[in-house]
């Protein structure tokens, strides 16, 4: 065998290997995925500041710091809100199921045997009862879980891996990058240089745009919803808002978690136009203005792709292979139109060995 085609199949079995080494750590990796993450959205920020004078080490304290503390207020102002709301649901949980049983499906012509029915009386008592011990029981859940060791371990890592990750990441984030493009085979640089491009810019339009777009998003449908007098508005848009990458998931979500809320706490028909209009808005705003202006067509991903791709990386590596799911594919998107326009040029498809000038229509 050739020497170097021998060589070639050693790096690429060394590649192979690599790839099952990640597979097999996949329980360990979320903390490095979300740091990588974060760091890439926060190396632009450190590039303006290095280009105000700033050290990169200065850069990457202000940026980090401004990550961390705007998370932390994120968290500490809507952690109470969705508790309030949450509470809400299940104090009223027993007079939803009253009424449903009651009245709304004997008015659609549902009849539910005696053995099927709900207790409303019974279930607000025990709402009502257990209600005030939910902190003694988060407390003693707390307790359990201290003594389970490891368990407890592997979460608090988890949780300050990240931070440590994504300012480590962030501090070096142009050496690694340098680092990497000093690896790539000379022949192959330019080519490889020219896909890393087109590939960081659509990273770049999905991660920092649709995270803006499932933002406004959010705060669209719980405006909205508050403003129809919906009493879950604030849990139901920011989960309306957090789901809508996939499309259409968003408003199928929020629309029909919108309306089952509204008909239970208004028990009447009317006030549904209100949600219907408030989530019309939404999809005309997403359609027309946000995605347009903030993420545009450079992805070029159809909703069956982004689906599949969802699927497929929850299936072969969990929830570190959802969050990966999406970039993955806005980089193989990239790879696959150039190998449409290598095919398109290629003597198998114009059918001779002379190469025509323009792509094919």
């Amino acid at each position: 065998m050739n020497p170097q085609r021998k060589e070639s199949f050693i790096w690429i079995g060394a590649g192979a290997g690599l790839l099952l080494v990640l597979w097999l750590l996949t329980p360990i990796l979320l903390p490095f995925v979300l740091g990588a993450a974060l760091a890439y959205l926060g190396d632009p920020l450190v590039d303006r500041l290095e280009r105000l004078r700033l050290s990169r080490t200065s850069g990457v304290v202000i940026v980090f710091s401004t990550i961390t503390l705007g998370s932390l207020a994120a968290i500490a102002l809507l952690l109470p809100l969705l508790q309030q709301q949450l509470q809400t649901f299940l104090q009223r949980l027993p007079e939803y199921l009253q009424w449903l049983q009651e009245t709304a499906l004997p008015t659609l012509g549902v009849t539910i045997p005696d053995g099927g029915r709900i207790d409303a009386q019974s279930l607000r008592e025990l709402v009502s009862d257990n209600w005030e011990q939910a902190g003694s029981i988060a407390r003693e859940l707390l307790s359990k879980a201290t003594q389970s060791g490891g368990a407890l371990l592997t979460v608090l890592v988890n949780i300050l891996m990240v931070p440590v990750v994504t300012f480590y990441l962030l501090r070096d984030w142009d050496r690694l990058i340098a680092w990497i493009d000093g690896m790539i085979p000379r022949p192959f640089v330019g080519k490889i240089r020219e896909i890393a491009t087109e590939t960081d810019t659509v990273l770049a339009a999905f991660l920092r745009g649709q995270l803006t777009v499932m933002a406004a998003l959010a705060l669209i449908y719980t405006t909205g919803l508050w403003m129809a007098g919906l009493e879950l508005a604030l849990l139901i848009g920011i989960v309306a808002g957090m789901v809508s990458f996939v499309p259409y998931l968003g408003l199928i979500v929020g629309l029909s978690a919108a309306v089952v809320a509204m008909l239970f706490q208004e028990q009447a028909l009317l006030p549904l136009l209100w949600v219907l209009l408030v989530f019309g808005v939404g999809q005309i705003l997403e359609t027309a203005v946000l995605t347009p202006m903030l993420v545009g067509d450079r992805i070029g991903l159809h909703p069956v792709a982004v689906i599949f791709a969802l699927l497929a990386g929850g299936q072969l590596f969990g929830f570190v292979g959802v969050l990966l799911a999406l970039p993955a594919s806005a980089g193989i998107s990239v790879l696959m139109r150039h190998a449409k326009q290598r095919w398109l040029h290629s003597p198998v498809y114009v059918g001779s060995d002379d190469a025509p000038e323009e792509s094919p229509p």
